[in-house]
């Protein structure tokens, strides 16, 4: 049986929190692979700031070295926006058990997710903590204690937040096209 865990998200820009969530997910012996799916485009936001290609490009960079960790072009190969339940049944195809890690601050709007029902019912979800969000004991708990968010990281851009792998890049590209 092949588990993975499936870490979605706009990742504009992403940052160290991302890192240290896939490092703590390597720890865990239920799950075989790591995959990260950056968006083409959130469902719930109108735009992203740097452009989907360059994202995926930094997340690969950025977990190039990691064995267990795979970014996918799968969404941004859409070039629309995709509901989470259409990547699982993708996933699906070629994995047996599927991790959906969210946020905790996603976790008050979840119920608003395209075909929730039917998502729940194909996967297991790992939630990260969130600043003082109450994790509810159905959902599996992964706590991180990062406070770093993306959009505070646009607002004012941080390298120190940023992967070393390439935080010079994606701060140039923040510092050149924030407004």
């Amino acid at each position: 049986m092949r588990n993975i865990a499936l870490f979605g998200g706009s990742f504009d820009p992403p940052h160290i929190g991302h890192e240290t969530i896939i490092k703590e997910l390597t720890k865990l012996d239920y799950i075989d692979e790591i995959i990260v799916i950056p968006t083409f485009l959130n469902p719930f936001k109108s735009n992203s700031f740097a452009p989907a290609r360059l994202r995926l490009e930094w997340l690969r960079e950025i977990f190039s070295s990691e064995k267990t960790v795979k970014v996918s072009s799968y969404e941004v190969d859409q070039k629309r926006k995709v509901p989470t339940i259409e990547s699982v049944k993708h996933f699906l195809k070629e994995y047996d058990k599927i991790y959906l890690v969210i946020g905790a601050d996603n976790l008050k709007n979840l119920h608003q997710w395209y075909k929730f029902d039917a998502l729940q019912k194909l996967v297991t979800f790992i939630v990260v903590s969130r600043g003082k969000t109450e994790i509810p004991n159905n959902f599996i708990h992964l706590d991180i204690d990062i406070k770093v968010s993306s959009t505070e990281l646009r607002a004012k851009i941080d390298a120190d937040m940023l992967s070393k792998i390439n935080a010079e890049k994606i701060l140039q590209y923040y510092k050149e096209h924030n407004e």
